[in-house]
Order: C-alpha cells, then structure tokens, then sequence
C-alpha cells in the first residue's frame, strides 16, 4: 500500500513506495490559515488521513467541480474572470478523512465533513506557496499522475 506525506510548512506532497522510498515529490498549496482541525477554520488538518474516495477519473484536465461533481465546464482564463473570487477545484478529487478520534475525526474537527480534499488548482496559482481555504491543491497534470497511483484507503500523513 502506497501512502502520502504532506508537509504544510514545507508546502510538498511525497508518495511513499511500501518500504517507505519516496517515488514522487510535488510541489503544493495548503491554507493560508495554515494548520488546524476545527470546522470553520480554513486551516489545514494534521494527522492521519486515508483516501475516502477519488473522483473525476477520465476528466479532462480543468474539469470543474462543484460539490465533488463535475460541472462539464473546463476551467480557463476567461472562464475564470466571469467567476471572481472563485475557490477552484479541479481536474480530480482526493477526498480525504481523519482516522483520530477527536482530532481530525467525528465533531466539529472531521476532516471528511469539512471537505478537505487534495484537488487541482489553475495553473495561474503559485505552488509552494499557503493561499487554499483548507485543502491541498496540486497541479492538474501532476494530480493526475498521482490520481493513477493511489487507491481508496490508502494512507496520508498531513505534518505542520
């Protein structure tokens, strides 16, 4: 089983072979809140995670989401500046859940019920740099990449 390490200071993902090798490291964006477990708070969880679910196989990169589904709109310059202000979510979805009670798991601290997903983001966002509401975003040809290598399940380790 593969797992993911993600590094809110340090603003990368790495996917972990079994034996624990890195085989992928990428570049993302986690809050600007930075780190924290509380319904409301824009910050991104800690702790153990899994994937509860991937959506959006066979989507085009760009694809559009709203509430996990995708719209069949295609994310582009001028699509975007019809909709200010817009948190994006792109491409493909991680839905993630916390496996500690209490932390990140059951209450107003349940990352799965705050929607705290790893998604693509418009090319025109920095990576490296702390500006989601919550989530993790990634590049869309590198979340596809990673998309195809992860299973539900397996397990993500989100550190400050």
């Amino acid at each position: 089983m593969t797992r993911l390490q993600v590094s809110i200071g340090g603003q990368w993902l790495r996917l972990l072979a079994p034996d624990g090798r890195t085989e992928a490291e990428y570049r993302v964006s986690t809050a600007a809140a930075g780190a924290g477990e509380q319904k409301g708070s824009g910050c991104t969880p800690r702790g153990r995670h899994r994937i509860r679910a991937k959506i959006g196989a066979g989507q085009p990169l760009g694809a559009v989401f709203r509430a996990r589904r995708p719209t069949g709109e295609v994310w582009t310059p001028a699509y975007a500046a019809a909709h200010p202000g817009r948190d994006w979510i792109l491409t493909r979805i991680l839905w993630l859940g916390g496996l500690q009670a209490h932390f990140n798991r059951y209450g107003d601290c349940d990352s799965a019920w705050r929607y705290i997903y790893i998604h693509g983001t418009p090319d025109t966002e920095p990576m490296g740099v702390p500006r989601s509401h919550g989530c993790i975003r990634m590049r869309n040809n590198e979340l596809v990449e990673l998309f195809e290598r992860v299973r539900v399940g397996d397990e993500v380790l989100i550190e400050a």
